[in-house]
């Protein structure tokens, strides 16, 4: 199953450590998401599975370089990587010995990016509720809900825990029309790292099979 991530980043923004409303811890992360040049986060996923009643763990790092640049490395193998020109896909957890190549237009999509969907202009899409007081890792953060105005649109649901200090959204929550359920949390996050456009490059396996689709 191809993974989705979200792309993160933090500024340091002085925040009152009391009651907030949804909009303003919202325009906050916005802001956090807008203004990040790069960025590399350690980042733990569980996937739990109403239907099946199952829940899996994995882990793993994340690069990301503005424009169109991103490498997301799984721990059991899987490798997404944008490299400005393609997307490759290696999912061996799933689809072992295939590389689908796509093109780098799908990197943007919200698929690969849902940051791109519930951070770039949120209040066109979604209203936005107060979740209350939260922690993650022992910082201090508050939730905000997000409930798509759209049925077309790809979450169900969205709950976000924004840092009280530094504004950077330290956990997410995705729901999707099945019930399907990722949270993510950032284990260790580094803002503005030099990224080399080599640690965006892939060269599919010995072996594996490239499934090319259209470059557009």
């Amino acid at each position: 199953m191809i993974k989705k991530i979200v792309i993160l980043a933090a500024v340091i923004l002085p925040v009152a450590a009391t009651a907030q409303s949804a909009d303003a811890a919202l325009d906050r992360a916005v802001t956090v998401y807008s203004s990040m040049k790069s960025i590399r986060a350690e980042f733990k996923q569980t996937l739990t599975n109403p239907l099946t009643g199952s829940t899996a763990t994995t882990t793993g790092t994340l690069l990301r370089r503005r424009p169109n640049l991103l490498s997301i490395s799984f721990t059991n193998g899987d490798h997404i990587v944008a490299d400005g020109v393609s997307l490759w896909l290696y999912l061996p957890s799933t689809v072992p010995g295939q590389v689908i190549r796509q093109s780098a237009r799908a990197a943007a999509t919200a698929t690969f990016d849902p940051a791109g969907e519930f951070l770039n202009a949120p209040h066109a899409r979604y209203n936005a509720t107060a979740g209350g007081a939260s922690a993650v890792g022992g910082r201090n953060a508050h939730t905000v809900v997000l409930a798509p105005k759209s049925r077309n649109a790809p979450f169900t649901k969205v709950r976000l825990w924004v840092d009280d200090s530094d504004n950077s959204v330290r956990q997410f929550e995705i729901t999707d029309a099945n019930g399907l359920t990722r949270l993510i949390q950032i284990t260790r996050l580094s803002i503005n790292p030099v990224l080399p456009k080599s640690a965006f490059s892939f060269t599919p396996p010995k072996g594996a099979r490239v499934v090319q689709q259209p470059l557009q």
